[in-house]
Protein backbone atom coordinates (compact mmCIF):
# COMPACT_ATOMS: atom_id res chain seq x y z
CA UNK A 1 0.00 0.00 0.00
CA UNK A 2 1.04 3.67 -0.57
CA UNK A 3 1.12 4.23 3.39
CA UNK A 4 3.50 1.58 3.48
CA UNK A 5 6.02 3.11 0.98
CA UNK A 6 5.74 6.57 2.70
CA UNK A 7 6.21 5.13 6.24
CA UNK A 8 9.27 2.92 4.99
CA UNK A 9 10.51 6.11 4.30
CA UNK A 10 9.58 7.68 7.09
CA UNK A 11 9.38 5.54 10.13
CA UNK A 12 8.93 8.19 12.75
CA UNK A 13 5.28 8.54 10.73
CA UNK A 14 4.59 4.89 11.87
CA UNK A 15 2.72 5.90 15.18
CA UNK A 16 -0.74 5.99 17.52
CA UNK A 17 -2.94 3.02 16.73
CA UNK A 18 -3.64 0.83 14.21
CA UNK A 19 -6.77 0.66 11.53
CA UNK A 20 -8.34 -1.90 11.65
CA UNK A 21 -10.17 -2.32 8.27
CA UNK A 22 -8.31 -4.80 5.89
CA UNK A 23 -9.19 -2.66 3.05
CA UNK A 24 -8.58 0.83 4.58
CA UNK A 25 -9.22 4.03 2.70
CA UNK A 26 -7.92 7.28 3.06
CA UNK A 27 -8.11 8.36 7.25
CA UNK A 28 -6.27 10.45 9.50
CA UNK A 29 -7.14 11.22 13.02
CA UNK A 30 -5.38 14.29 14.92
CA UNK A 31 -5.68 16.29 18.04
CA UNK A 32 -6.89 19.61 18.26
CA UNK A 33 -5.16 21.15 20.88
CA UNK A 34 -1.58 19.91 20.42
CA UNK A 35 -2.21 19.28 16.31
CA UNK A 36 -0.17 15.94 16.72
CA UNK A 37 -1.21 13.39 14.42
CA UNK A 38 -2.43 9.76 16.30
CA UNK A 39 -2.80 7.93 13.37
CA UNK A 40 -2.89 8.04 9.45
CA UNK A 41 -3.42 5.45 6.78
CA UNK A 42 -3.20 6.88 2.90
CA UNK A 43 -2.99 10.23 4.10
CA UNK A 44 -1.77 12.11 0.93
CA UNK A 45 -3.47 10.10 -1.27
CA UNK A 46 -5.84 11.99 -3.71
CA UNK A 47 -9.08 11.91 -3.34
CA UNK A 48 -12.40 13.31 -4.21
CA UNK A 49 -13.81 15.45 -1.63
CA UNK A 50 -17.38 15.40 -2.73
CA UNK A 51 -19.35 17.70 -0.14
CA UNK A 52 -16.32 18.13 2.57
CA UNK A 53 -15.62 21.00 -0.04
CA UNK A 54 -18.24 23.37 1.66
CA UNK A 55 -15.74 23.20 4.39
CA UNK A 56 -13.48 25.07 2.24
CA UNK A 57 -16.48 27.81 1.17
CA UNK A 58 -17.26 27.81 5.00
CA UNK A 59 -13.17 28.89 5.98
CA UNK A 60 -13.35 31.43 2.27
CA UNK A 61 -16.86 33.13 3.70
CA UNK A 62 -15.61 33.33 7.47
CA UNK A 63 -12.36 35.03 6.01
CA UNK A 64 -14.48 37.68 4.34
CA UNK A 65 -16.61 37.81 7.55
CA UNK A 66 -13.38 38.30 9.79
CA UNK A 67 -12.15 41.12 6.93
CA UNK A 68 -15.32 43.23 7.30
CA UNK A 69 -16.23 42.27 3.57
CA UNK A 70 -20.08 41.49 4.69
CA UNK A 71 -21.32 40.44 7.75
CA UNK A 72 -23.54 37.40 9.17
CA UNK A 73 -26.80 39.70 8.69
CA UNK A 74 -25.61 40.10 5.13
CA UNK A 75 -27.94 39.28 2.17
CA UNK A 76 -27.53 36.10 -0.03
CA UNK A 77 -29.50 36.45 -3.34
CA UNK A 78 -30.44 33.20 -5.34
CA UNK A 79 -29.23 33.27 -8.85
CA UNK A 80 -30.41 31.47 -11.74
CA UNK A 81 -27.04 29.89 -11.96
CA UNK A 82 -27.49 28.99 -8.20
CA UNK A 83 -30.85 27.38 -8.53
CA UNK A 84 -29.97 25.50 -11.47
CA UNK A 85 -27.57 22.85 -8.97
CA UNK A 86 -29.12 19.39 -8.73
CA UNK A 87 -29.90 18.10 -5.17
CA UNK A 88 -29.50 18.19 -2.55
CA UNK A 89 -30.54 21.59 -2.51
CA UNK A 90 -33.00 24.08 -0.73
CA UNK A 91 -34.94 24.95 -4.36
CA UNK A 92 -35.49 28.28 -3.55
CA UNK A 93 -36.23 30.21 -6.93
CA UNK A 94 -34.15 32.80 -8.58
CA UNK A 95 -34.51 36.39 -6.71
CA UNK A 96 -34.98 34.92 -3.23
CA UNK A 97 -33.04 36.82 -0.67
CA UNK A 98 -31.56 35.12 2.86
CA UNK A 99 -29.24 36.11 5.37
CA UNK A 100 -25.62 34.73 5.41
CA UNK A 101 -26.34 33.21 8.63
CA UNK A 102 -29.39 31.10 7.32
CA UNK A 103 -27.24 30.17 4.02
CA UNK A 104 -24.48 29.12 5.98
CA UNK A 105 -26.30 26.67 8.16
CA UNK A 106 -28.25 25.37 4.59
CA UNK A 107 -25.04 25.41 3.21
CA UNK A 108 -23.41 22.97 6.37
CA UNK A 109 -26.76 21.06 7.59
CA UNK A 110 -28.67 20.04 4.41
CA UNK A 111 -25.46 20.38 2.45
CA UNK A 112 -27.38 22.75 -0.14
CA UNK A 113 -25.56 22.58 -3.41
CA UNK A 114 -27.87 25.88 -4.66
CA UNK A 115 -26.95 27.64 -1.59
CA UNK A 116 -23.18 27.23 -1.55
CA UNK A 117 -23.45 28.69 -5.10
CA UNK A 118 -25.25 31.45 -4.03
CA UNK A 119 -23.05 31.95 -1.07
CA UNK A 120 -20.22 31.96 -3.57
CA UNK A 121 -22.07 34.37 -5.73
CA UNK A 122 -22.64 36.94 -3.22
CA UNK A 123 -19.52 36.45 -1.21
CA UNK A 124 -17.10 37.43 -4.18
CA UNK A 125 -19.28 38.49 -7.26
CA UNK A 126 -19.27 35.17 -8.84
CA UNK A 127 -18.90 31.45 -8.59
CA UNK A 128 -15.41 31.87 -10.54
CA UNK A 129 -14.03 34.58 -8.46
CA UNK A 130 -14.91 32.78 -5.38
CA UNK A 131 -13.76 29.05 -6.42
CA UNK A 132 -10.23 31.47 -6.80
CA UNK A 133 -10.14 32.52 -3.52
CA UNK A 134 -10.65 28.89 -2.31
CA UNK A 135 -7.51 27.55 -4.11
CA UNK A 136 -5.42 30.79 -3.16
CA UNK A 137 -6.63 29.68 0.07
CA UNK A 138 -5.58 26.37 0.35
CA UNK A 139 -2.34 27.37 -1.32
CA UNK A 140 -1.93 29.70 1.90
CA UNK A 141 -2.68 26.83 4.31
CA UNK A 142 -0.37 24.25 2.86
CA UNK A 143 -2.72 22.35 1.20
CA UNK A 144 -0.20 21.15 -0.84
CA UNK A 145 -2.74 17.98 -2.50
CA UNK A 146 -5.82 19.61 -2.77
CA UNK A 147 -7.54 21.70 -5.71
CA UNK A 148 -11.09 23.08 -6.28
CA UNK A 149 -13.16 23.34 -9.29
CA UNK A 150 -16.71 24.56 -7.71
CA UNK A 151 -18.02 25.72 -4.29
CA UNK A 152 -20.29 22.67 -3.82
CA UNK A 153 -18.12 19.51 -4.25
CA UNK A 154 -20.60 18.37 -7.04
CA UNK A 155 -18.41 15.85 -9.50
CA UNK A 156 -15.48 17.24 -11.37
CA UNK A 157 -12.44 15.36 -12.01
CA UNK A 158 -10.37 18.60 -10.80
CA UNK A 159 -12.15 18.64 -7.48
CA UNK A 160 -9.36 16.64 -5.15
CA UNK A 161 -7.83 16.57 -2.05
CA UNK A 162 -6.26 14.55 0.42
CA UNK A 163 -6.98 12.99 4.38
CA UNK A 164 -4.37 15.00 5.36
CA UNK A 165 -5.16 18.33 3.26
CA UNK A 166 -8.93 18.01 5.14
CA UNK A 167 -7.30 18.09 8.28
CA UNK A 168 -5.39 20.82 8.15
CA UNK A 169 -8.75 22.84 7.04
CA UNK A 170 -10.70 21.67 9.46
CA UNK A 171 -7.71 22.30 12.25
CA UNK A 172 -7.81 26.04 10.43
CA UNK A 173 -11.07 26.69 11.03
CA UNK A 174 -12.04 25.18 14.31
CA UNK A 175 -8.66 27.32 15.70
CA UNK A 176 -8.95 30.41 13.71
CA UNK A 177 -12.80 30.41 14.16
CA UNK A 178 -14.15 29.38 16.92
CA UNK A 179 -16.84 31.88 16.95
CA UNK A 180 -18.01 29.86 14.07
CA UNK A 181 -17.83 25.90 15.44
CA UNK A 182 -21.41 26.26 16.18
CA UNK A 183 -22.42 25.86 12.91
CA UNK A 184 -20.93 22.39 12.05
CA UNK A 185 -22.61 21.04 15.37
CA UNK A 186 -26.34 21.87 14.41
CA UNK A 187 -28.44 18.94 14.28
CA UNK A 188 -31.39 19.84 12.08
CA UNK A 189 -33.59 22.26 10.34
CA UNK A 190 -36.89 23.64 9.75
CA UNK A 191 -37.48 25.56 7.01
CA UNK A 192 -41.41 25.89 6.48
CA UNK A 193 -42.76 22.06 7.19
CA UNK A 194 -39.91 20.56 6.42
CA UNK A 195 -37.18 19.14 8.77
CA UNK A 196 -34.18 18.76 7.32
CA UNK A 197 -31.11 16.18 9.89
CA UNK A 198 -28.10 16.60 9.79
CA UNK A 199 -26.51 13.58 7.50
CA UNK A 200 -23.71 13.61 10.64
CA UNK A 201 -24.84 10.52 12.33
CA UNK A 202 -22.10 10.59 15.02
CA UNK A 203 -24.25 13.66 16.10
CA UNK A 204 -25.94 12.31 19.31
CA UNK A 205 -24.71 9.22 18.76
CA UNK A 206 -21.27 9.28 19.60
CA UNK A 207 -20.14 11.08 23.26
CA UNK A 208 -18.99 14.65 22.65
CA UNK A 209 -19.41 14.21 18.94
CA UNK A 210 -19.34 18.51 17.91
CA UNK A 211 -19.70 18.02 14.18
CA UNK A 212 -18.12 19.05 11.62
CA UNK A 213 -19.21 17.71 7.74
CA UNK A 214 -19.83 14.65 5.27
CA UNK A 215 -19.96 14.68 1.90
CA UNK A 216 -20.90 11.72 -0.58
CA UNK A 217 -20.89 11.58 -4.98
CA UNK A 218 -20.50 8.10 -6.65
CA UNK A 219 -16.79 9.08 -7.45
CA UNK A 220 -15.72 9.27 -3.72
CA UNK A 221 -17.73 7.16 -1.66
CA UNK A 222 -18.84 8.56 1.71
CA UNK A 223 -16.52 10.80 3.32
CA UNK A 224 -16.73 12.56 6.65
CA UNK A 225 -14.75 15.19 8.94
CA UNK A 226 -15.96 14.06 12.31
CA UNK A 227 -14.67 16.30 15.42
CA UNK A 228 -15.58 15.59 19.13
CA UNK A 229 -14.75 17.07 22.18
CA UNK A 230 -14.42 15.61 25.79
CA UNK A 231 -12.91 16.73 28.83
CA UNK A 232 -12.05 19.98 26.99
CA UNK A 233 -9.55 17.91 24.60
CA UNK A 234 -11.35 17.54 21.28
CA UNK A 235 -9.88 14.87 18.52
CA UNK A 236 -10.72 15.17 14.94
CA UNK A 237 -10.98 12.29 12.20
CA UNK A 238 -11.36 12.10 8.54
CA UNK A 239 -12.71 9.45 6.53
CA UNK A 240 -12.53 8.92 2.70
CA UNK A 241 -14.24 6.95 0.69
CA UNK A 242 -16.33 4.38 2.61
CA UNK A 243 -18.93 2.00 1.25
CA UNK A 244 -22.24 4.04 2.92
CA UNK A 245 -23.43 6.51 5.21
CA UNK A 246 -23.06 4.25 8.27
CA UNK A 247 -19.95 2.31 7.98
CA UNK A 248 -17.92 5.89 6.99
CA UNK A 249 -19.55 6.82 10.49
CA UNK A 250 -18.45 3.47 12.37
CA UNK A 251 -14.67 4.30 10.82
CA UNK A 252 -15.13 7.94 12.11
CA UNK A 253 -16.32 6.29 15.87
CA UNK A 254 -13.83 4.00 15.72
CA UNK A 255 -10.65 6.77 14.82
CA UNK A 256 -12.22 8.70 17.30
CA UNK A 257 -12.79 6.81 20.42
CA UNK A 258 -8.91 5.60 19.83
CA UNK A 259 -7.98 9.13 19.69
CA UNK A 260 -8.96 10.01 22.75
CA UNK A 261 -7.37 7.17 24.58
CA UNK A 262 -3.87 7.91 22.52
CA UNK A 263 -1.36 10.18 24.34
CA UNK A 264 -2.14 13.98 22.83
CA UNK A 265 1.51 14.62 22.68
CA UNK A 266 2.10 11.07 21.10
CA UNK A 267 2.56 11.07 17.00
CA UNK A 268 3.85 13.76 14.95
CA UNK A 269 2.26 16.95 13.47
CA UNK A 270 0.39 17.28 11.07
CA UNK A 271 2.32 19.11 8.49
CA UNK A 272 4.91 16.50 8.77
CA UNK A 273 2.60 14.39 6.24
CA UNK A 274 2.68 17.42 4.06
CA UNK A 275 3.57 16.54 0.34
CA UNK A 276 2.76 15.72 -2.92
CA UNK A 277 -0.20 13.54 -3.60
CA UNK A 278 1.42 10.01 -4.69
CA UNK A 279 -1.67 8.96 -7.18
CA UNK A 280 -4.47 10.05 -9.03
CA UNK A 281 -7.94 10.26 -7.15
CA UNK A 282 -9.98 7.03 -7.95
CA UNK A 283 -13.07 7.36 -9.69
CA UNK A 284 -15.51 4.88 -7.46
CA UNK A 285 -18.96 5.48 -9.72
CA UNK A 286 -18.38 1.47 -11.15
CA UNK A 287 -18.97 0.06 -7.62
CA UNK A 288 -20.92 3.02 -5.77
CA UNK A 289 -23.38 3.33 -8.63
CA UNK A 290 -23.25 0.33 -10.81
CA UNK A 291 -26.05 0.38 -13.55
CA UNK A 292 -29.17 -0.86 -12.04
CA UNK A 293 -29.91 -4.32 -12.98
CA UNK A 294 -33.56 -5.25 -13.83
CA UNK A 295 -35.04 -7.17 -11.16
CA UNK A 296 -37.04 -10.56 -11.76
CA UNK A 297 -40.58 -10.37 -12.60
CA UNK A 298 -42.16 -9.82 -9.19
CA UNK A 299 -39.05 -8.69 -7.03
CA UNK A 300 -39.14 -5.06 -5.66
CA UNK A 301 -36.39 -2.64 -7.48
CA UNK A 302 -33.14 -1.86 -6.10
CA UNK A 303 -33.06 1.62 -4.41
CA UNK A 304 -30.99 3.83 -6.72
CA UNK A 305 -28.03 4.95 -5.26
CA UNK A 306 -26.40 8.21 -4.43
CA UNK A 307 -28.31 9.27 -0.97
CA UNK A 308 -26.00 10.93 2.05
CA UNK A 309 -29.60 10.18 3.71
CA UNK A 310 -30.15 7.07 6.41
CA UNK A 311 -33.52 7.29 8.21
CA UNK A 312 -32.87 4.59 10.23
CA UNK A 313 -29.47 3.49 11.06
CA UNK A 314 -28.87 -0.13 12.21
CA UNK A 315 -25.52 0.74 14.85
CA UNK A 316 -22.89 -1.80 14.69
CA UNK A 317 -20.39 -0.12 16.69
CA UNK A 318 -19.08 -0.40 20.29
CA UNK A 319 -18.23 3.45 19.84
CA UNK A 320 -22.23 4.25 19.11
CA UNK A 321 -25.16 4.33 20.84
CA UNK A 322 -28.79 4.63 19.51
CA UNK A 323 -30.19 8.23 19.30
CA UNK A 324 -31.72 8.60 22.73
CA UNK A 325 -33.70 12.02 21.97
CA UNK A 326 -35.13 14.33 19.26
CA UNK A 327 -32.57 16.39 17.56
CA UNK A 328 -33.13 20.05 18.52
CA UNK A 329 -34.14 21.96 15.44
CA UNK A 330 -32.80 25.33 14.15
CA UNK A 331 -35.26 27.42 11.93
CA UNK A 332 -34.05 28.78 8.66
CA UNK A 333 -35.50 30.43 6.08
CA UNK A 334 -35.53 33.57 3.48
CA UNK A 335 -35.62 37.14 4.73
CA UNK A 336 -34.16 39.33 7.65
CA UNK A 337 -31.34 40.26 5.72
CA UNK A 338 -29.76 43.93 6.07
CA UNK A 339 -28.32 45.51 3.18
CA UNK A 340 -28.79 45.51 -0.55
CA UNK A 341 -27.51 42.26 -2.42
CA UNK A 342 -23.88 42.45 -4.21
CA UNK A 343 -23.95 43.01 -7.88
CA UNK A 344 -23.56 39.08 -9.17
CA UNK A 345 -21.85 38.97 -12.44
CA UNK A 346 -23.34 36.59 -14.54
CA UNK A 347 -21.50 33.51 -15.37
CA UNK A 348 -19.79 34.20 -19.41
CA UNK A 349 -21.69 32.11 -22.04
CA UNK A 350 -19.31 29.73 -24.44
CA UNK A 351 -18.67 31.54 -27.29
CA UNK A 352 -19.87 28.82 -30.27
CA UNK A 353 -17.29 28.17 -32.61
CA UNK A 354 -17.64 28.46 -35.82
CA UNK A 355 -18.82 26.00 -37.98
CA UNK A 356 -18.14 25.99 -41.80
CA UNK A 357 -21.74 26.15 -43.83
CA UNK A 358 -22.68 23.55 -46.17
CA UNK A 359 -22.35 24.06 -50.00
CA UNK A 360 -26.11 24.38 -51.40
CA UNK A 361 -27.15 21.27 -53.24
CA UNK A 362 -26.98 22.24 -57.08
CA UNK A 363 -30.25 21.51 -58.89
CA UNK A 364 -29.85 19.15 -61.63
CA UNK A 365 -30.13 21.02 -65.25
CA UNK A 366 -33.15 21.07 -66.72
CA UNK A 367 -31.39 20.01 -70.40
CA UNK A 368 -35.67 20.32 -72.15
CA UNK A 369 -35.04 22.59 -74.98
CA UNK A 370 -31.10 22.69 -75.11
CA UNK A 371 -29.04 22.09 -77.86
CA UNK A 372 -28.08 18.69 -78.99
Amino acid sequence: MIASRFLALFPALALGFAVSAADARPSVVFDLGTGQVLAQEDALQAWHPASLTKLMTAYVTFRALQAGELTVKSPVKMTKNAAKRPPAKMGYKPGAVMTLDNALKMLLVKSANDIAVAVAENVAGSEANFVARMNAEAVRLGMTGSHFANPNGLDDPANVTTARDMAVLAMAIRREFPEHAHYFSIEALTDGKRILKTYNLLIGRFDGADGMKTGYICASGFNMVGSATRDGRTVIAVVLGEKDGLKRTEKAAELLAKGFMADPRSGTPLAALSGASPSMAPDLRETQCPKPVKPPPGAKPAKPAGSEAVEKPKLNSPWLHELQRELVAVKVGLGGAVGQPVAIEEPAKPVPVPTPRPEPAVKAADNRGAAQ
